[in-house]
């Protein structure tokens, strides 16, 4: 996304595959209309997304910055988004993949390697499971592939439900909305998980709100998307595990959505390049 100095989105483009970023970045950006480019990405310190910081700096001829997906949520919605104007934000985002931003005192909580707030990988749960050591424990249980994994065990050890109706039979065409859309219609099977989902989310909104003391925390996702299961269940769980100052802490939807990324990763190019 070309993103202006007020936050607006000025041009967008998408491309799926190999250096992606570089054909979109040449697109956008070769105009000479940009200052900086931006780069989010969910592991900053990975290869991968130093190999595309590289080649995105020779394809534009601009300094980038790489900041995680996480991180870049947190600026966009600060800068021109639900959290606009605060200066200590959590940003908790729930989809295929589990990730979070920290602002303290305005400035991007980055860590040692870039990879602060990586929230998929609280601890919330003594077992040891091989998903944990791959995924992260609260990634492998409230990720969308954890609400449908959780669905698929409670159906294979007798449980009935809806929901495999919902998906034509087939185990494996069961999605996370399939869950969410049985709860709502009563399915008691479905109720457990996304009640469940919801402990595992608030547990995980507990531990961030303690640790960081933030103004305001942010959520995203299916979070947002399903706002009237989780949101608010969610928030209670937060509350029942934090101090009495804590438990008044806001927690609301993303303004920006699927867009926040993007213009985060342009917000922290500016920052930089400022």
């Amino acid at each position: 996304m070309l993103v202006d100095a007020d936050g607006r989105i000025a041009a967008s483009a998408t491309h799926v595959g190999p250096g992606a970023e570089s054909v979109v970045a040449r697109g956008l950006l070769g105009s000479g209309a940009a200052v900086a480019a931006g780069l989010a990405v969910r592991n900053p310190s990975s290869d991968d997304a130093r190999r595309a910081a590289a080649t995105l700096t020779v394809d534009v001829k601009l300094p980038t910055q790489v900041v995680s997906t996480g991180s870049a949520t947190a600026l966009s919605e600060q800068w021109c988004g639900a959290a606009r104007g605060a200066r200590n934000v959590v940003a908790f985002t729930v989809g295929d993949y589990v990730h979070a931003g920290v602002l303290v005192e305005g400035r991007l909580l980055g860590g040692a390697h870039g990879a602060a707030g990586a929230a998929a990988w609280l601890a919330l749960n003594p077992v040891e499971r091989e998903d944990y050591r791959q995924l992260g424990c609260l990634e492998a249980e409230v990720g969308e592939a954890g609400i449908v994994r959780r669905l698929v065990w409670r159906i294979k050890a007798g449980d009935r439900s809806r929901v495999l109706e919902m998906a034509g039979g087939a185990l494996t065409a069961i999605t996370a909305l399939h869950v969410l859309d049985a709860a709502r219609q009563g399915d008691g099977v479905a109720i457990s998980v996304v009640r469940d989902t919801a402990k595992y989310l608030g547990m995980a909104l507990a531990n961030l709100v303690a640790i960081v003391d933030p103004e305001i925390v942010v959520v995203g996702g299916i979070m947002a998307d399903a706002s009237d299961l989780l949101l608010e269940p969610s928030r209670v769980e937060m509350t029942r595990r934090v101090s009495a100052a804590a438990a008044q802490v806001p927690v609301v939807a993303m303004a920006l959505g699927t867009t926040g990324a993007a213009v985060g990763a342009a917000r922290a190019a500016m920052l930089a390049s400022a």
